[in-house]
């Protein structure tokens, strides 16, 4: 699905040549320079429906590259396919003074299958062009034409897209018929729309932004969409791979896609709907016997990309995904759905945006596109469960933060509805770890240890399972970083239902963890789980903070001292409790055994600005008490 969107996010980040202006970089303002790596000198940006099937854009871009930092945004990057065409492609490079290094036409660029890695069929392609300079700073202006066959989606404008370019001057303007009904959602932009009525009797939608300065990193900000300008665009009747419709919400938009897209594209061969029924015919219990057909979809099949047909939008037929036992996301969600169907199981086919950042349909303003992965909803009463289709292992009933905590669209034969993935707290995100250790008067270490991961970070050795035993053992000295570690047994299981569990054994010894010093022995208190160094201090912060997951992770380790040693510098008892976390670390000794407790708690969430730097603060005592060491001494 997500080629299709890429067109138009390219099409939003490319900018304008102007003959008549000089480009030199001197010119620039010079407020705009402060944390910039590029300065967007002009860009224009006009997109006009000419009818339902015919929408030209015609862009126009002129953009300095102060350093290398910035060379992203000189990489002219055009995609399309049979129905965009791309018309008049050419451009100029200028150096720092603004004088003609070079010029480019279409012949310069290199054209390529826009084919990713994972995609078997794609039938988009790309024509890219870097501009071969290395001395900073230089300019580079092109123009060029994409003619496309539909009107159901448009660009989004995003003129500060990057948060290290600035915005000299940028416009977007969007021209068509009076009849021809659009909707639009503005976000943090400087000026609202300037509407009017063109000599040609057409209608006009001007929106204009200068002077946006770049960003300044700022660690724990919120999404981009959140602070940074933007305006969608979205049709009322439009024409789409010569299917017509219409929408003005999500419930119009679901409809249109479940009527035109997925209706009588489920079909499954009487033999595999034969097995289908043998296999659940025991099975009384309907989320039961869903977990069975899932099961039995994920043996049988496997992903693979394919971006072709009604613009990548439209599922494979599940007959195609039974005979070759492959899909993408979209026909692997069809055919279980079709499957589910089989034994009378109702599910919502759903559109998501996915990645590790929680981004949301937006609830007041339908689009077609925001999404670009397709997850299952089966609605049990009172126990609606999401299936992630694509992957052959992931637990039935388990999104993982691929697609948690956001909303979505479910396509139904009603019509379209929001509805929201679960939320993995706090709580639920659960790291726990007991371990057992002997030190010995060298200052050898030795032991085992159990830790379980639940909720989200059930995920959090999936990396590992699919590698042979050596390497397993090369990683996870790489993971807990001790001296000289030797492992010496690790196993790794994952218990998948109910509730899904990873639990890692491991028995191992190090030496010279202890280091002797005069008839003393010092060694770090809490070698197994330290959080990372700490945020950097943002003087004068613009954004809110934003943490975007929660866990706990809850560590005790247990010290059997050496003979003849006691502890002289142990007493740790630290308590920290924040809005956005928790900390405690204790130690105690009794019986020649030393015990280390530890407890870090995040709490996703947005939280004031204002708190910024209690989060810096909190992470630096985390920080310094994650590495505390002991020492013991001989006794008398």
């Amino acid at each position: 699905m997500r080629s299709l969107f890429v067109i138009f996010s390219i099409l939003t980040l490319t900018r304008y040549a102007n003959a008549q202006q000089s480009y030199e970089a001197s010119l620039i303002p010079k407020e705009l320079l402060p944390y910039a790596s590029a300065v967007i000198r002009n860009q224009e940006i006009n997109v006009e429906v000419k009818d339902l099937d015919n929408t030209l854009y015609h862009i126009k871009t002129a953009i300095t590259v102060l350093n290398k930092n910035g060379e992203n945004a000189a990489h002219i990057a055009v995609f399309y396919n049979k129905s965009n065409v791309i018309r008049n492609i050419k451009g100029v490079v200028y150096d720092e003074f603004g004088k003609q290094i070079s010029k480019f036409t279409e012949s310069d660029f290199t054209d390529q299958s826009a084919v990713h890695d994972f995609s078997l069929f794609e039938d988009t392609r790309v024509k890219h062009y870097i501009p071969p300079v290395t001395q900073y700073p230089y300019t580079i202006a092109y123009e060029y034409e994409v003619r496309r066959k539909q009107s159901l989606n448009f660009p989004d404008w995003q003129p500060n897209s990057s948060s290290v370019t600035a915005v000299e001057n940028s416009s977007y303007t969007f021209t068509c018929k009076p009849d021809f009904n659009i909707r639009y959602k503005e976000t943090n932009v400087p000026a609202k729309a300037e509407i009017s009525t063109n000599a040609a009797g057409l209608k006009t939608y001007t929106w204009k932004a200068g002077n946006l300065k770049a960003m300044r990193p700022e660690p724990y900000s919120p999404n981009r969409e959140n602070y940074m300008t933007e305006v969608k665009i979205a049709p009322q009747n439009f024409e789409y791979e010569d299917i017509k419709g219409s929408f003005t919400n999500w419930q119009e938009l679901g409809k249109w896609e479940y009527d035109k897209l997925l209706l009588n594209r489920q079909y499954i061969p009487v033999e595999t709907a034969d097995h289908i029924k043998a296999i659940t015919a025991d099975i009384a219990d309907p989320k039961l016997k869903a977990k069975k057909i899932y099961e039995y979809m994920q043996e049988k099949t496997h992903y693979i990309s394919v971006q072709v047909g009604i613009g990548g939008y439209q599922p494979f037929l599940a007959s195609d995904v039974d005979k070759l036992s492959y899909g993408d996301c979209k026909g692997l969600v069809n055919y279980t759905q079709a499957l589910l169907k089989l034994v009378n199981i109702d599910s919502y086919y759903c559109i998501v945006e996915a990645g590790d950042r929680k981004v949301s349909m937006l609830s007041d303003f339908a689009s077609m596109d925001q999404g670009d992965h397709v997850i299952l909803c089966i609605p049990f009463k009172n126990d609606t469960t999401w299936l992630e289709c694509t992957s052959q292992k992931i637990p039935f009933g388990f999104l993982g933060t691929f697609t948690d905590d956001r909303l979505v669209l479910a396509c139904t034969k009603d019509g379209g509805k929001l509805m929201h993935t679960p939320k993995y707290d706090a709580l639920t995100n659960l790291e726990e770890r007991r371990a057992n250790f002997t030190l010995s008067a060298s200052g050898e270490l030795m032991g085992d240890m159990t830790t379980t991961f639940k909720g989200t970070q059930y995920e959090n050795r999936d990396y590992l399972l699919d590698e042979s035993i050596t390497e397993q053992n090369k990683i996870i000295q790489r993971v807990y970083n001790i001296n000289n570690l030797t492992v010496q047994k690790l196993d790794l299981k994952q218990d998948k239902w109910p509730q899904p569990v990873t639990t890692e054994n491991i028995q191992f010894k190090a030496r010279d963890f202890g280091v002797d010093d005069n008839g003393k022995i010092h060694f770090a208190l809490n070698p197994l789980n330290r959080a990372g160094a700490p945020p950097r201090d943002v003087r004068n912060r613009v954004n809110d903070v934003y943490i975007n997951d929660g866990y706990t992770d809850e560590d005790e380790i247990t010290y059997t001292l050496p003979a003849g040693y006691q502890a002289s510098r142990i007493a740790l008892n630290v308590s920290i409790s924040k809005p956005f976390g928790k900390y405690t670390a204790t130690t105690t000794v009794r019986d020649g055994k030393l015990i280390f407790k530890r407890r870090l708690q995040i709490i996703d969430g947005s939280y004031s600005k204002d708190l910024y730097p209690e989060l810096v603060d909190f992470y630096q005592r985390v920080f310094d008490v994650d590495r505390y060491n002991a020492t013991l001494t001989k006794e008398n």
